[in-house]
């Protein structure tokens, strides 16, 4: 159901902006943001362009195509309907007559890819009606990325959930080695899956990540049952888990953890691991004094505390990811990344938002080392860490 303040907040967000209004656009889900924002039923089937217009004052305005004249009927706002695309760029032209800059799901050269929703078409068509075309971004993450308090119990849960189960992943490849028991990488991470759906928790068609020694050091590595390798004594485990409940407005946590098939750790895998783990603590700690002091926090100035740590302790260039990505009810959500390196997003990070911390340190031939939580910020400021923390690396054996 589509809020009945949300109109008037947006228009309060457009004037201060000094944005003439957003222009709400899509076509079949190519808008996902879109979609979200207008709370459309998830099964609807819509095929023609639609445009949702929401000026900074007065009545918005739906432009909707005759065959599904009542697509957007369960918005506010006035309705004009087209059948050619001439009288589309007419009523374009007429609707946009007023107006100097408008707001879209746009990124100037594609900056932040993950709002960049908007084909480079539309945008000209856009542009030709006269006015200039700016990113929505400014606030449209209030609308798609800000949990409200059943999404935020539900990353609570999800918190939980993979924290026990990544326990007990421990536990068992622990067990097996004891026993003298073969374990490979794809049996742990059927496992885990396993557990998860016990619980009526999943994933979106993904499996978790479950890396043994030089595997390890590709960041998106993926066992296979055709390549599964056997876990031994000695080796170097990373495991990457996340999981969401099985609910429609649920949330993911997501959380990376390190251990070693031995006893005893090796003096190299606990220089990484205590270089990451410092990483990672300041990053943190960075973004819960930004919001003690009532400070705007962007997602680049995180990323660069995280790799600062890193490039002065000599393995910056292996360091090859972002530090976090953002967190709704997809894994990789629509708001703030942590991130300089592979985009440089500037987005102020919201209270009410989610975000993994995940730095990493990947050494090609030898291993890879990331830890990751989530953080989460509420609506008052204050920064809960989701999914535990590992201040030392896991020994699987006594």
């Amino acid at each position: 159901m589509f809020p009945s303040d949300r109109i008037g907040a947006v228009q309060k967000q457009l004037e201060g902006a000094g944005i003439d209004g957003w222009l709400v656009y899509d076509f079949q889900k190519r808008n996902e943001l879109a979609w979200d924002f207008l709370a459309i039923p998830p099964g609807r089937h819509l095929t023609r362009r639609f445009f949702y217009w929401i000026p900074c004052q007065g009545t918005p305005l739906k432009l909707v195509h005759e065959i599904e004249a009542g697509a957007l009927d369960h918005l506010p706002g006035d309705k004009r309907i087209y059948l050619s695309w001439q009288s589309l760029e007419e009523a374009l032209k007429e609707l946009l007559k007023d107006s100097k800059k408008v707001a879209m799901e746009y990124s100037p050269r594609c900056a932040i890819p993950y709002i960049s929703r908007v084909d480079g078409g539309t945008i000209d068509l856009v542009r030709e009606c006269g006015v200039q075309v700016v990113s929505s971004s400014v606030f449209l993450q209030l609308y798609t990325s800000v949990l409200d308090e059943r999404q935020a119990l539900s990353l609570f849960e999800a918190g939980r959930m993979v924290e026990e189960t990544v326990e007990g992943a421990w536990r068992w490849i622990a067990q097996c080695l004891e026993r003298e028991q073969p374990i490979t990488d794809f049996e742990v991470v059927q496992w885990i899956a396993g557990q998860f759906s016990m619980a009526n928790f999943g994933s979106d068609n993904t499996m978790p990540h479950c890396a043994i020694n030089d595997d390890s050091a590709d960041p998106h590595f993926v066992p296979t049952r055709e390549k599964a390798r056997e876990i031994n004594k000695g080796d170097f485990v990373l495991i990457d888990l996340w999981c969401k409940k099985k609910q429609a407005f649920a949330v993911y946590a997501d959380i990376t953890r390190a251990g070693v098939a031995s006893a005893t750790v090796p003096p190299r895998q606990q220089e990484i691991f205590d270089i990451v783990r410092q990483a990672q603590k300041s990053g943190t700690e960075f973004i819960k004094s930004c919001f003690a002091d009532k400070k705007i926090v962007r997602g680049f100035e995180v990323d660069q505390v995280c790799r600062k740590v890193i490039e002065e302790a000599g393995y910056g260039k292996f360091f090859t990811h972002r530090t976090g990505h953002n967190i709704t009810g997809e894994l990789h959500g629509p708001g703030t990344h942590l991130d300089s390196l592979e985009t440089y997003d500037d987005r102020p990070i919201l209270a009410g938002t989610c975000c993994s911390c995940e730095p990493g340190i990947y050494l090609p031939g030898e291993f890879g080392m990331r830890l990751e939580y989530d953080l989460y910020i509420t609506l008052q400021g204050d920064v809960r860490i989701i999914g535990g923390e590992q201040d030392t690396l896991r020994r699987l054996l006594k």
